[in-house]
């Protein structure tokens, strides 16, 4: 079983110090402050206000670089698809478009989005237990390169819609392969009581029922189980699970070119051991090198989520007995994962001068009115005061793409950087968007 995640423990945090040496893409400057690639995030806050989420469009290029470079150096041929879920922003897809990757989707809006960025139908796969009739058609309209299928009972309906457009439908079985992952019980998904997959002993019937059918083609397996995931043993012991039903199949004289591996590979918020690119690659092969297929894998939080930063000021600081509440104008409604998961993100001081001061306990809060609506418990800081600015680190995965208008809240606004320059690619939502739909009924 998978090591978990360290607990959320103030005694072992890191230093503010600590967290900007493990992520080169972030350094103070004495005068400007904290930079990400060399812009003053000050400056943005600025020019846009806070709450803001700044992406650093170096910093993906570079970790896909690192991805990709890892697979091709294990000899593995392995197609990227970038999971949109992770960050959906229209910039972002254009960026993966550009150097090459495909996409992971799993909603007709998110295939539509990936297909407006730019990313071709043929290097999109389609994941989800639940695709609609409506979002099928759309797949098989847009001729993409992969539905992921789920179950039996999606299976069934491809098939005759595939049948009704006259047009063969590409498919992977999903399997499910009943493999704990150790990770957040709410992101794990490849154990047998999950919804995801295909129960692993009903695979090959499924996969040879799939071969019979007119419409449909099946190309191969895919898996995926889970998310943050912070220890490569689970991977090693789904992707030989996977590796024996390739061999199964095979052996009942059924065609399989392709494995999709899914995604999941966790990064270290709280600078602690977290897998590399080379681990996940090793992995990989040592279950498929002899296996012939066509690999592809799902990547997204390993390349977003340090590219990104929350920026935020403190409304007020209240004192209280046991330590103060710092509250910020970001909440939960635009960074949930907190409250959602009891995720822990660094967050650290805009300031150079707050950044070097002596730090003592203290609770990050934002103002929505939820007692959830916490960053952080007893988490060291300097003493921050009114208009101060921070960033939340690693804020580039699940942030923006889960904000909501809770409590009337305003989207926030989000800005790239790229190459010592910055730009708007989302202005921050008017008070009037949050209702501007709604109809009084007549």
């Amino acid at each position: 079983m998978a090591s978990p995640s360290p607990p959320n423990d103030p005694a072992t945090d890191p230093s503010i110090q600590d967290l900007i040496a493990a992520r080169p893409w972030l350094k103070y400057d004495a005068f400007s402050g904290l930079m990400l690639d060399d812009v003053p995030l000050a400056g943005i806050a600025d020019a846009v206000g806070t709450p803001t989420w700044v992406y650093s469009a170096t910093t993906m290029r570079a970790r896909y670089k690192t991805l990709t470079t890892a697979m091709s150096d294990a000899g593995l041929d392995t197609h990227m698809h970038y999971a949109v879920k992770a960050n959906d922003s229209r910039a972002v897809l254009a960026l993966f478009a550009t150097e090459g990757a495909g996409a992971d989707v799993v909603s007709g809006g998110e295939l539509l989005k990936a297909r407006r960025a730019g990313i071709q139908a043929s290097k999109i796969v389609y994941s989800g237990v639940g695709k609609s009739a409506a979002e099928l058609r759309l797949a098989l309209e847009e001729d993409i390169g992969q539905i992921n299928v789920e179950s039996a009972e999606e299976l069934e309906t491809l098939s005759a819609l595939a049948a009704a457009s006259g047009r063969t439908a590409r498919v992977a079985l999903r399997v499910n392969p009943d493999i704990d992952a150790g990770t957040n019980d709410k992101i794990t998904t490849g154990r047998a009581t999950d919804k995801f997959g295909i129960p692993y002993d009903d695979a090959i019937a499924l996969y040879t029922k799939a071969a019979s059918m007119p419409w449909i083609e099946p190309v191969g397996l895919a898996t995926h189980i889970g998310s943050q995931i912070l220890d490569l043993a689970p991977y090693r012991d789904a992707f030989r699970r996977i590796a024996d039903l390739v061999l199964a199949l095979r052996e009942n004289g059924l065609p399989i070119t392709t494995v999709d591996c899914g995604g999941g590979l966790g990064i270290p918020y709280r600078n602690e051991a977290a897998p590399s690119p080379a681990g996940l690659a090793a992995a990989m092969k040592q279950a498929f090198h002899n296996l012939d297929v066509h690999l592809a894998m799902e990547p997204g939080r390993w390349l977003v989520g340090p590219a990104g930063v929350l920026l935020a000021s403190v409304v007020l600081v209240k004192q209280t007995p046991h330590e103060p509440f710092v509250v910020l104008d970001a909440a939960m409604n635009d960074l949930v994962r907190p409250a959602m998961y009891d995720a822990w993100h660094g967050i650290v001081p805009v300031s150079a001068i707050d950044a070097h001061a002596p730090a003592a306990p203290a609770t990050i809060v934002g103002p929505v009115c939820e007692s959830g609506d916490t960053f952080a418990r007893s988490r060291a800081l300097p003493r921050l005061v009114p208009n101060a600015r921070v960033a939340i680190l690693d804020a580039g995965a699940y942030g923006a793409v889960m904000s909501s208008t809770y409590n009337a809240r305003p989207l926030a606004a989000e800005v790239w950087v790229d190459q010592g320059q910055w730009s708007v690619i989302r202005d921050r939502q008017p008070f009037e968007a949050v209702w501007e739909r709604e109809r009084l009924p007549t």
